[in-house]
């Protein structure tokens, strides 16, 4: 009987493992770089998320007309503001690594990838290989099971509570989204009602003005 409980475990794990990888979001590209230039892109993170950037960096070799697969000496910066616009990591790597960080409130996190110096290539062209995994899917369950001494189930398990507790984060980022568009949607709506109450008592006063001016003229017509 508990085998089968195993085994039906197992069935359920997977099904809810495939069921919650539909869910996974993982952007990778690549994207040029010249001297003394840097690309920024726009991550919108839930509180308390793990962001977790790997990269790589070809060197354009003119002679050989191709992109070099190690460019020894050549290194990148790394800067990465929250939603206020306050840097929360500002750091410069080598030519192939990661970079880690984790969100401490809901937003949209800029990331920004430059050059360091203009010596490294002699004005030659960068190929910058990016890819960045947010949340649970930040994660290396290879190493977790490995340090933890974790069996399969073990880990799926563990995989499921983080899928979870990622999919409650989104949930409530989405509910902070939709309490800023209703405040900002009520802002708009009350100055627009202002407006149009503004407009309204504008045209009622230059229409007393014109009746009163029109019947100066009038009187003053009748007189002459």
């Amino acid at each position: 009987t508990r085998r089968k409980m195993a085994a039906v475990l197992r069935k359920f794990l997977r099904s809810s493992f495939f069921l919650f990888s539909a869910f996974i979001t993982i952007n990778a590209l690549y994207f040029h770089v010249s001297e003394t230039e840097s690309k920024c892109f726009i991550e919108e993170v839930p509180e308390e998320t793990l962001i977790v950037g790997k990269y790589k960096i070809q060197l354009f070799d003119p002679n050989a007309n191709q992109w070099l697969e190690s460019s020894p000496g050549i290194g990148i910066h790394v800067q990465i503001k929250d939603p206020q616009k306050k840097v929360i990591l500002s750091r410069h790597y080598a030519a192939e690594g990661r970079f880690t960080v984790t969100s401490h409130m809901p937003g949209e996190h800029t990331i920004c990838i430059g050059t360091n110096t203009t010596r490294w290539y002699g004005g030659n062209r960068l190929r910058v290989h990016l890819q960045l995994n947010v949340g649970e899917h930040a994660v290396d369950y290879a190493r977790v099971a490995d340090k933890e001494k974790l069996t399969e189930l073990q880990l799926r398990i563990k995989q499921l509570l983080n899928q979870v507790d990622q999919i409650s984060k989104e949930q409530a980022y989405q509910r902070v989204r939709e309490e800023r568009f209703r405040s900002t949607s009520e802002s708009t709506n009350a100055r627009v009602l202002w407006w149009s109450l503004g407009q309204t008592l504008i045209l009622l006063i230059i229409g007393v003005w014109q009746m009163r001016h029109l019947k100066n003229f009038f009187e003053a017509k009748k007189i002459v």
